[in-house]
């Protein structure tokens, strides 16, 4: 299995200045990545990764995920292609089905069947990388023989077939788990479900047998790719505690008893407990589910910090 990375996704900002300050504190931190979301009243993803690439060193920046139904694929190459070149090769480019309707709605974009959504993710994956592959267009060929310009291109030759940067997958579906096993460089578990009976976008947790599932399923589905993939996850709550089980208690009760106290215990999307148990219970889950991406939510970052630098300190020594 490969090294950890740790990241974040960022939902929100009140001023260029605390985007800065964020990030370059996450990279003190360890974090390895920040992600943008692509969500309504939220910031646009790809000014806000350009932003946090330059307030930082070493900060990778990634997408998660975009709603492949918002966008032209024409114009988003032309979006990954500009981030690519301007964070210096740093990105990657994360891809979904979309899945709150009322987002739709508010921008006038049709709601489709799932099935549809997915098709919709898989054209755009394949019209990606038809585009980052061919080298500009030709009816611009002449215009940049007469001024000297470059073709907009990838700076990363990695994912998209080796035309552009690395491709982040993440969903729970079948048809996204194996457009993302069968495509993707990262696949991530999202880890919530969509709650039977309720609007689009109701979600719940998963439990761990479920999180089992679908995990196997996935790598089934990637086949010999599987052990080459890395295997992403996003945690939504972390809790340093002393008292698992009346913190699991509290959880339960906040997700209307979806999950008992003993599944928000043993599933793998909370972190709940000491930094030793949190940073032992991630090593537990590599080995399980073979997550090695971790991803937080902003407001956690400098709660999950003291578990970043234990795991790898229990890595290091576990392999010295």
């Amino acid at each position: 299995m490969g090294d950890f990375r740790f990241s974040f996704v960022l939902l929100g900002t009140s001023s260029h200045a605390e985007l800065v300050e964020r990030c370059q504190e996450a990279e003190r931190l360890g974090y390895d990545t920040v992600f943008a979301a692509d969500h309504l009243g939220v910031p646009a993803p790809f000014p806000t990764l350009v932003a946090a690439a330059a307030a930082t060193r070493r900060l990778r920046v990634g997408t998660l995920v975009l709603n492949a139904p918002f966008w032209n694929p024409a114009l988003l190459a032309r979006e990954v292609a500009t981030t690519d070149l301007l964070t210096d090769g740093r990105l990657e480019v994360g891809l979904g089905a979309g899945y709150v309707k009322w987002e739709f709605d508010e921008a006038g974009i049709a709601w489709e069947p799932f099935g549809a959504r997915a098709d919709r993710l898989e054209a755009t994956v394949d019209e990606l990388t038809r585009l980052f592959a061919a080298g500009g267009y030709e009816r611009q060929a002449a215009l940049r023989e007469s001024y000297g310009l470059p073709v907009l291109a990838p700076v990363q030759r990695r994912g998209f077939a080796g035309s552009g940067p690395p491709l982040l997958i993440g969903g729970m579906g079948d048809r996204t788990l194996r457009i993302a096993a069968e495509r993707a460089d990262i696949v991530g578990i999202a880890g919530t479900l969509q709650v039977k009976g309720r609007p689009p976008g109701t979600l719940r947790l998963a439990t761990a047998a479920e999180t089992d599932e679908r995990v196997r399923y996935a790598r089934e589905c990637a086949g010999a790719r599987a052990d080459r993939i890395e295997w992403q996850t996003l945690v939504q709550m972390v809790r340093r505690t002393d008292d698992r089980r009346a913190v699991a208690e509290e959880l339960s009760t906040r997700y209307d008893g979806a999950l008992s106290a003993e599944e928000v215990l043993d599933t793998p999307f909370v972190l709940i407990g000491t930094v030793e148990e949190m940073a032992e219970r991630i090593l537990r889950d590599r080995e399980r589910y073979g997550f090695t991406y971790y991803t937080v939510h902003a407001p956690f970052i400098e709660e999950f910090a003291p578990v970043i630098e234990r795991v790898r300190a229990l890595t290091r020594g576990r392999h010295g």
